[in-house]
């Protein structure tokens, strides 16, 4: 097996276990109660991670077979994956919007990583890395914030979804950092990367648990799928002197391409947020009505009364009234 056919086995394997790990977490938000430390105490949350460590583990062995420019985009694939194996496996629809989005999305974000510049040598110096890291904290702490003030599930949602992509796109920037570190031999400057990357990894995963919760799968997965790269490229083309193919017109396919994926990430949570305010088609007791009167859907989902017969209820039978209670 080449390497590059080595490459692109890991990259598909890795985007499967991001796919199931996404899968369960939004099923571990779905039917946990409320609070932050629930899911902690859910074997499938725990198992999630286990799925994420294990698709983090399979993207860094297919950057090392194969090149950036191919490993990232296949990257992408997590949400591609992710909505047909949430119909196989949990019965969940996806829809022909949610599809649309799904692609839009993925090929925007494709469009990106591939118009996306070889890598520099350069890294980060010890003054910027406080203030990405301020930055970042500051950026995430700023949409939690908000997200409670937000009503709509959905959109609250991608909020979250945001504030996770941000800290994990900006974990990917202090790995490649603490990478660097270690080939250098500069093992002092590498130990508070690796506090920080813990740090952004742990808040990541929290906050992408949180935006499942009432928002469905679609459009928080899409949301970090698409903000976690983005962040990283913005370090790279700011901090590390990175730039896109193609000069002038590569900038302005990128950002066309980022207009896609936006567009893939709005018709996401559309059609999130169409879903999560459907109306249950099941049989309703009307006000007023008898308890045995019922209310069977229609097609535009209201229903008649059905009031069953007179003779179909129970009668009420009166004892016969003794002597001794007469007086």
């Amino acid at each position: 097996m080449s390497a590059l056919v080595a490459s692109v086995a890991l990259c598909l394997v890795s985007a499967v276990c991001y796919a199931g790990a996404a899968i369960v977490q939004e099923r571990v938000a779905a039917t946990g109660g409320a609070g932050g430390r629930g899911p902690l105490r859910r074997p499938g949350w725990w198992g999630a991670v286990a799925l994420t460590g294990v698709g983090a583990g399979l993207h860094v062995l297919a950057l090392a077979f194969g090149p950036l420019s191919l490993v990232q985009p296949l990257g992408a694939l997590t949400i591609v994956f992710a909505l047909p194996m949430a119909a196989l496996f949990v019965h969940r629809p996806v829809g022909a919007r949610g599809w649309r989005g799904a692609v839009l999305a993925t090929a925007g974000l494709a469009g990106l990583l591939a118009l996306t510049g070889p890598p520099r040598t350069e890294s980060l110096d010890g003054g910027q890395r406080p203030v990405l890291v301020a930055a970042v904290l500051g950026a995430v702490a700023l949409l939690a914030i908000a997200a409670r003030r937000v009503r709509r599930p959905v959109v609250r949602g991608v909020v979250l979804a945001t504030a996770a992509g941000a800290a994990f796109g900006m974990a990917s920037v202090f790995t490649k950092a603490a990478a660097e570190d270690w080939d250098v031999h500069r093992p002092a400057a590498m130990l508070p990367g690796l506090a920080v990357i813990a740090l952004l990894a742990s808040a990541g995963m929290l906050l992408s648990q949180a935006s499942y919760r009432g928002a469905g799968l679609a459009a928080p997965l899409a949301t970090v799928t698409v903000v976690n790269p983005v962040v990283a490229s913005a370090v790279g083309i700011l901090s590390l002197g990175e730039a896109f193919r193609y000069g002038l017109a590569g900038a302005l396919l990128a950002v066309a391409a980022g207009a896609v994926a936006a567009v893939g990430v709005i018709a996401l949570t559309v059609q999130g947020a169409n879903a999560s305010t459907d109306a249950p088609r099941e049989l309703v007791v009307l006000a007023g009505s008898p308890p045995d009167a019922v209310v069977p859907p229609g097609p535009d989902g209201v229903g008649t009364p059905s009031v069953p017969h007179p003779r179909s209820r129970p009668r009420c039978l009166v004892p016969a009234r003794s002597d001794s209670d007469s007086g």
